[in-house]
């Protein structure tokens, strides 16, 4: 190997070079935009600790989205928050639920948008857990256990009530042990084989989630959620997480929080089926109040996505996505130079 002063790294970082071998791109649809719709509302309500980001109202569904479709935005995630609730999540499968008539909207006025509907029981139950809890029991002595098999029902419940509104991709967050399979299993019992599921494979008990629980009304009364998410000490866990889900069928296969976790995205791209990056709120919230107090240049923002892809990710779900796609619009790649 030639080293200096044959070898000069710095040739390659002239300013009309740099684009030849620039490495790893972002493109606009490479970018997923998460939304929040809420039944009780009739007016776009600022979320606080979310600076830029609202909760809308159904009657916004279509005009919201077919904006996004005008700058790029090709997919988009959908979080409900339902006017009722409680303690075995019903409203969350309601045909006429928040998320149900969203779906419908947006695919009347977009019907090329690539509709994600997240899939949990969260924001459904009074006690704001993932699923059905195994006893009263358990509530009295503070603990959040969940009972897995009779969640996984409440699963397939939603997973066709989405499929029916028109979700083209279904994805669980509940974290639940055979929750791909069991959604599989009833989509294509039920006729819809050609719906996606998006697993979320490694989905880490971050403390990255606090800003999300204001925006989508999803905190929870008792207890934790350690018993049914990931510890974020668990590298070879996530590992087998992601392999499980994929074995069972899943379409994609999320890592959340992702951004600091590269090293799980780079891992489970050894499956060869697409991994998503989540970059969660409170990674969000952070890079917001840093570029607000002018700690950070609001670049930090694409340093932040185009890290995700450097590390292999194929999607990314960012609470920044209508900002970055419309700063790369008529352009196919994002000028980093």
């Amino acid at each position: 190997m030639s080293m200096f002063p044959i070898t000069r790294m710095r040739r390659l970082r002239r300013t009309i070079i740099r684009p030849l071998v620039q490495e790893t791109h972002l493109r606009v649809d490479d970018l997923i935009c998460p939304l929040f719709f809420d039944e009780t509302i009739t007016a776009p309500i600022l979320i606080p600790s979310m600076p830029g980001q609202h909760r809308y109202p159904v009657s916004m569904a279509g005009d919201i989205v077919h904006n996004l479709f005008s700058i790029g935005i090709r997919a988009i995630l959908l979080f409900g928050i339902p006017k009722h609730k409680d303690s075995v999540g019903t409203s969350a499968y309601d045909e006429n639920g928040i998320v149900q008539r969203v779906v419908r909207e947006i695919k009347k006025a977009v019907p090329n948008m690539v509709v994600i509907t997240d899939l949990c029981a969260c924001e459904y139950t009074d006690h704001g857990h993932c699923g059905i809890l195994e006893s009263e029991s358990a509530h009295a002595m503070n603990a959040a256990e969940l009972d897995n098999d009779k969640s996984l029902i409440l699963m397939e419940k939603i997973a066709i009530s989405h499929a029916q509104a028109g979700a083209d991709i279904v994805a669980p967050s509940s974290m639940l042990d055979g929750v791909v399979r069991s959604m599989r299993s009833a989509l294509d019992r039920e006729g819809y084989s050609k719906v996606c599921i998006m697993a979320y494979s490694s989905k880490f008990a971050s403390t990255l989630y606090g800003p999300f629980r204001d925006a989508a009304d999803s905190g929870y009364s008792y207890g934790d959620r350690k018993g049914y998410q990931a510890p974020i000490t668990n590298r070879r866990e996530a590992y087998r997480e992601s392999e499980l889900d994929a074995l069972e069928g899943a379409d994609f296969l999320m890592v959340k929080p992702a951004g600091w976790a590269g090293d799980i995205v780079s891992d489970i791209c050894a499956f060869n089926i697409p991994v998503v990056a989540y970059q969660v709120s409170g990674e969000y919230a952070m890079i917001m109040a840093a570029c607000e107090r002018g700690w950070l240049q609001r670049e930090v923002i694409m340093e932040s996505l185009l890290s995700l892809k450097r590390a292999g990710a194929s999607l990314i779900i960012t609470y920044f996505a209508e900002e970055v796609a419309k700063s790369m619009t008529g352009c196919s790649d994002y000028d980093t130079n």
